[in-house]
């Protein structure tokens, strides 16, 4: 289990139950997992400025970077990361001050930016940029630069976002039984 995980101003990351943080990951600051999470090698979670929550069953994969924006005159709250339950992010991905809902799928590279809400049940393609303050709706299919609807979900792809968290499950417990 990871050996980086750092106190910024006196709050340290929280992790929940049966969780796998790879050696190679730094998070940092007011961060929170929920259970049966995974984060791969090469992720920066930085929950300095704001705070970052994460859902049951959500992972993290290589290389992607979670950040949030800071409190200001112009905006009071900044903008924390929350992501839902159930949700894949995919290699290299940018979120940043977002709000992710449930059962989502995220494609490698994409890049979601703050004040953007994306409802439960959405697939995000890979290389697709989500400018501020958008809000993506449940059940679609957004790809582009920027980011369009591009139609609705089939059933077989509303049933693969909740498969896809299950497979990450999996393969953080064959990675955590490795170290037992």
């Amino acid at each position: 289990m990871s050996t980086n995980l750092t106190a910024f101003k006196g709050v340290f990351p929280t992790l929940g139950k049966r969780n796998y943080i790879d050696n190679n990951t730094v998070i940092c600051g007011d961060v929170v997992l929920g259970d049966d999470c995974s984060v791969w090698p090469f992720v920066a979670i930085r929950g300095d400025v704001n705070y970052i929550r994460i859902g049951d069953r959500s992972n993290i994969q290589d290389g992607s970077v979670l950040h949030v924006t800071r409190i200001s005159e112009k905006n009071p709250t900044g903008n924390p990361l929350i992501i839902g339950d159930d949700v894949t992010i995919g290699h290299k991905v940018m979120l940043h001050g977002c709000t992710l809902g449930s059962r989502i799928l995220v494609g490698m590279g994409a890049i979601i930016m703050d004040g953007a809400i994306v409802q439960d049940n959405v697939f995000i393609g890979a290389g697709t940029l989500v400018p501020p303050n958008k809000t993506l709706e449940s059940g679609y299919l957004y790809v582009g630069n920027p980011m369009k609807k591009a139609r609705p979900l089939t059933d077989d792809e509303m049933a693969f976002l909740a498969q896809s968290a299950v497979n990450y499950v999996t393969l953080k417990d064959d990675y955590l039984a490795q170290l037992d």
